[in-house]
């Protein structure tokens, strides 16, 4: 069913920047994986022996790979197609669970790694921080959001440091001192317009498949509430805290009227088992997720202004899943303030960077819209980019040791 793909040491099996439509199981033998921009903190390459996987990401988001495998001895795997990931959850469900669970851990260091690039500090998981949620939202007068906050940390904290605090502060507000039973039954769950569906740093244990309406996630970063997400139905929210044991990474508010399905733990493995679909959506959103992060990391780890400018025009050309040909022109549906807001510069300090990106003949704006003359140059440029800031970081990395 599955086919058996055979290498020899030094083989290169998959490469950064270029798509593949299948992944790898390793059955023998032992392979590099490695990324020319690494996250911080991590080593620059892992070792992967018998049963680990690799490959993914692509495979089911359909994006290039943003990794580089390569044998260190001869090596036999096994290759699943993207269309046969179904069929391997039928028959191993364990592979999916193992698959399902590396990808939220992975998901959640470079969302950390992200958060501390951005803003210069990395905010811990902490169900004690609900309290300082809560404040937060009392300061900025949302008090839905933080009589939400004030209730799960008396839940949680019935005799914790802040308690009384909690409590009086929900009396003034005239809010109940704890967070009403959820409308809807075990499974199906409804929430009205601007509902905290759960707050960052509350312990959780249920994954939701959002079916009606959109939820916005935010994170509070800095003293400030930075929007993270906007999630349409089918998305899939809440995975990551099931999955890990841990407590909820950023908070989930209803935009305007929203339905969802709710799963917890206890029904989790049974329902991947029962539903390999569900399965599948959860790993193919994860690797969508997982793509575009790594790539929004890759892009912060570019030291030139310039050069993060022209990753970013790639990485939106990639997001559609654009087939690069040459001579192949492109319309953006964007122009010059929406670029500078994707890489986050501000508008005063970003005009001479976009003077310096509209000097390249291949690039121009049209009608307020970027246009590439021939997007496999953009490419090229792009590719040389990022292996000079790669580069740049192993030789920085080389001075500290």
């Amino acid at each position: 069913m599955f086919q058996i793909a055979n290498f020899q040491q030094n083989a290169f099996v998959i490469v950064e920047g270029k798509a593949a439509p299948g992944f790898f199981i390793v059955r023998q033998g032992r392979v590099r994986l490695s990324a020319e921009m690494p996250i911080p903190g991590e080593e620059a390459s892992q070792i992967l022996g018998p049963g680990d996987f690799f490959g993914v990401v692509s495979s089911m988001s359909g994006h290039p790979h943003i990794e580089t495998a390569q044998c260190l001895a001869p090596t036999s795997m096994i290759n699943v197609g993207r269309d046969q990931f179904g069929v391997l959850i039928q028959k191993n469900a364990p592979i999916a669970m193992k698959i399902i669970r590396y990808f939220s851990q992975r998901l959640r260091i470079i969302d950390r790694a992200i958060t501390k690039l951005n803003f210069h500090s990395v905010v811990e998981e902490d169900p004690q921080m609900m309290f300082n949620v809560a404040q937060f939202y009392f300061g900025k007068q949302e008090m839905k959001h933080a009589a939400y906050a004030y209730q799960r940390y008396i839940q949680f904290y019935p005799n914790g440091t802040f308690t009384a605090q909690a409590k009086m502060a929900l009396q003034n507000m005239n809010a109940p001192m704890s967070v009403p039973a959820p409308i809807g039954n075990a499974l199906a769950r409804t929430f009205g317009d601007g509902e905290m569906i759960f707050i960052e740093h509350e312990p959780g244990n249920e994954l939701y498949i959002l079916q009606g309406g959109r939820v916005k996630i935010t994170k509070v970063v800095n003293e400030n509430e930075v929007l993270l997400a906007v999630l349409n139905p089918g998305d899939i929210f809440g995975e990551m805290a099931l999955l890990e044991n841990k407590p909820r990474s950023a908070s989930a508010v209803a935009f305007g009227n929203v339905t969802t399905l709710a799963i917890n733990k206890q029904n989790f493995e049974g329902m991947v088992q029962a539903q390999p679909q569900l399965a599948t959506k959860l790993i193919t959103l994860l690797s969508e997720r997982i793509w575009a992060a790594y790539r929004q990391l890759a892009n912060l780890l570019i030291p030139d202004p310039v050069g993060r400018m022209y990753d970013t025009l790639l990485t939106q050309v990639q997001k559609k899943k654009v087939a690069i040909q040459p001579k192949m022109s492109y319309v953006f549906d964007f122009g010059s303030q929406e670029l500078l807001k994707m890489v986050g510069f501000p508008a005063e300090k970003g005009e001479e960077h976009l003077i310096t990106l509209l000097s390249d003949k291949n690039l121009r704006l049209d009608q307020g819209k970027f246009t590439c003359k021939d997007l496999s140059e953009l490419e090229k440029q792009v590719q040389y980019i990022r292996k000079r800031a790669a580069t740049e970081r192993q030789r920085e990395a080389a001075k500290t040791q």
